[in-house]
């Protein structure tokens, strides 16, 4: 039997430390990307807005072009959806500025409805305690007066960034549209030829799971929008149309979005209402939460990403610690893009996992019209090695 040396390494320790050091090289790789995305952070948020924009136009743009030209097409859509969005803005600030009075003299009979609870039974808290509260409150507001005004200038100031973000990515989202599939293409052409194939696929596996996620996450949104909408309406709870705003771009971020927007109203209900509608709207967001998790999200969402709620939860939380608000919105999707990528490597070209992504969806990436789509270069599987062939070098070297 022969001893193993001194220097010998075990197979299976081998083995993990190959793929140790790749795995530590994968992470110094997103680490940097992670850096870079940060340092430009504006135009990283842009280009994500665009390709959900894009996600979005393509559909009604594919459908109209086939009744006019497609620039015409992209146009029209575009200035549809600007016209939808700037109309429920324009009505929403509309309707905080007719209820404004009415809702001054509400929230200040809500505050003296909530003290009165308190001072009740069951918490019995002393007058005087929220007396010496609100004291403490205005004292902190009159001292700190200057820094609270410098933080509303930087506020303001943002909002510069968010409309140059916002203009780029309405920019971008039109080229994207129009002619997205003539840069993928040439994006495909500086590769080499060995590696053209692998990447058409990964691409069309991404922006099929991109796509899904978008469209779908607007649909769920929408429902639980409609839904609160309804709700408070019938409630009779003020700031009905601001409020289910608050809840449609809320419910982008996964599992705490919603119910965030939720305590919003909550707290509104309170001040306005009283503790009865309040703790109705608190129901509500149990129940809204059991459909959106158990209803929509398995419907509208499942046949596009394909992660477990633990994933998803871990996912938002990780994003959240590491880029704040704009980590939680990003994180699922980049999750979701980076798994159905890696599905798509793990696959051999031709095989079953390697054609789990619609025709339709390798169309829309090649170009959403039946010309464009028949320019993209086809996956073709290797062929095995012919038998004859190799009998004949078998007899040959006999011979």
């Amino acid at each position: 039997m022969q001893e193993r040396g001194p220097r010998d390494v075990s197979p299976r320790l081998r083995q993990v430390s190959d793929y140790a050091w790749r795995v530590l090289l994968l992470g110094a790789f997103g680490y940097v990307v992670f850096l870079v995305a940060m340092r430009f952070e504006l135009i990283f948020v842009a280009l994500f807005i665009a390709l959900i924009f894009t996600s979005l136009l393509r559909p009604p743009v594919n459908v109209l072009s086939r009744l006019m030209p497609r620039s015409l097409a992209l146009l029209f859509t575009a200035l549809c959806g600007l016209g939808l969005v700037g109309g429920l803005f324009w009505f929403a600030g509309n309707s905080v500025a007719n209820e404004s009075d009415y809702l001054g003299s509400e929230f200040h009979s809500g505050v003296s409805r909530i003290e009165k609870w308190l001072e009740a039974k069951p918490f019995h808290v002393n007058p005087s305690t929220l007396s010496n509260l609100q004291g403490k409150l205005n004292s902190y507001i009159s001292g700190h007066r200057t820094t609270l005004l410098n933080q509303a200038l930087n506020g303001a100031g943002r909002i510069v960034d968010v409309l140059t973000v916002l203009a780029l990515a309405f920019f971008c989202s039109i080229f994207f549209a129009k002619s997205g599939d003539r840069m993928w293409h040439w994006f495909q052409d500086q590769l080499p030829d060995s590696v053209s194939p692998t990447w058409q696929r990964c691409g069309a596996a991404a922006w099929h799971t991109f796509a899904g996620y978008t469209r779908g996450i607007i649909l769920v949104s929408a429902a639980n929008a409609v839904m609160v909408g309804i709700s408070l309406k019938l409630l009779h709870v003020p700031l009905v149309l601001p409020l289910t705003l608050l809840e449609f771009f809320a419910s982008f971020i996964p599992l705490i979005g919603s119910p965030i927007a939720m305590a919003v109203a909550t707290v509104v209900a309170l001040a306005s209402q009283g503790l009865t509608t309040a703790i109705i709207v608190v129901i509500l967001i149990v129940v809204f939460g059991q459909i959106e998790g158990h209803v929509l999200q398995p419907l509208v969402m499942g046949w596009a990403v394909q992660l477990h709620p633990v994933v998803v939860a871990v996912s938002v939380i990780a994003g959240t610690l590491s880029a704040g608000l704009l980590g939680a919105v990003v994180a699922v999707p980049l999750v979701s893009i980076t798994w159905a990528v890696i599905r798509e490597l793990r696959a051999e070209p031709g095989s079953v996992a390697a054609e789990g992504v619609p025709a339709e969806t390798a169309t829309e990436t090649a170009g959403d019209t039946p010309e464009l789509a028949a320019e993209a270069p086809a996956v073709v599987p290797a062929q095995p090695e012919e038998p004859e062939l190799a009998v004949e070098t078998v007899v040959e070297a006999e011979s």
